[in-house]
């Protein structure tokens, strides 16, 4: 086999490989999307994904001419769709985020969950929602920035005791997983004297919630989530 031949068999692979890669991104867009449009016909409001793909053209691309009733517009753009689209820019997110961590840790099975980060933004968060101490700003970003910083402080010390025993992927792991536990068990102090409404507080932004999403806040995480994968400066 000639250097010709072996080089242009190796272009036309990577351009079957590259077809299929588009191909699939396609095919999921145009899987997300119905299921956008799925997702927000549900509800109280009777509603079907005809009257939601009307109402969004009707707002998005007024220049065709389509109508939409203005009912249905109210609560598809203040209600639903806001929780929709937070709901894939937050996957969107967490999907970079351990596609990033799982590379620096060459791990398939790292997660924020085994090197502490959750834990401890968790317990950020309590401190916030049940002593109002933080580090930044007040009342729903208070619990924010505190779980961040936390969420940052968890990701140092991982750093830091691995480096001081050798940073390698499993010190690493193994660190995260001592300090995942260590955050575990403080958040679980503060839920044992924590209040009913307190505790009830504590328990339902750890679950997550999408209520209340509005436009404002989805920019805000999208612009920080495309400033992650480096598409903004």
């Amino acid at each position: 086999m000639t250097a010709n031949s072996e080089t242009t068999e190796i272009a036309e692979a990577y351009s079957r490989f590259t077809f299929k890669k588009a191909l699939f991104i396609i095919a999921s867009l145009a899987l997300l999307a119905t299921i956008v449009l799925l997702a927000t016909s549900m509800g109280a409001s009777d509603l079907s994904v005809y009257d939601v793909f009307n109402a969004i053209i009707a707002k998005t691309l007024p220049f065709l001419g389509i109508e939409s009733n203005l009912h249905d517009e109210i609560i598809i753009w203040n209600l639903r769709l806001p929780r929709v689209v937070m709901g894939v820019v937050a996957g969107a997110g967490l999907a970079v985020s351990g596609t990033v961590m799982q590379g620096v840790m060459r791990n398939p099975l790292v997660s924020p969950f085994t090197i502490g980060i959750s834990s401890a933004a968790a317990f950020g968060a309590s401190i916030a929602i049940m002593f109002g101490v933080g580090f930044v700003g007040s009342g729903t970003y208070l619990i924010i920035t505190n779980a961040f910083i936390f969420a940052l402080l968890c990701a140092f010390l991982v750093y830091g005791i691995a480096r001081i025993r050798g940073v390698t992927p499993e010190t690493l792991i193994l660190a995260g997983i001592a300090l995942m536990y260590l955050f575990g068990a403080l958040t679980a102090t503060l839920q044992f004297v924590a209040s009913e409404h307190e505790l009830m507080a504590v328990i339902h932004w750890t679950f997550g919630t999408l209520t209340g999403s509005t436009w404002n806040e989805i920019l805000i995480v999208t612009v920080l989530l495309l400033s992650k994968t480096g598409l903004l400066p």
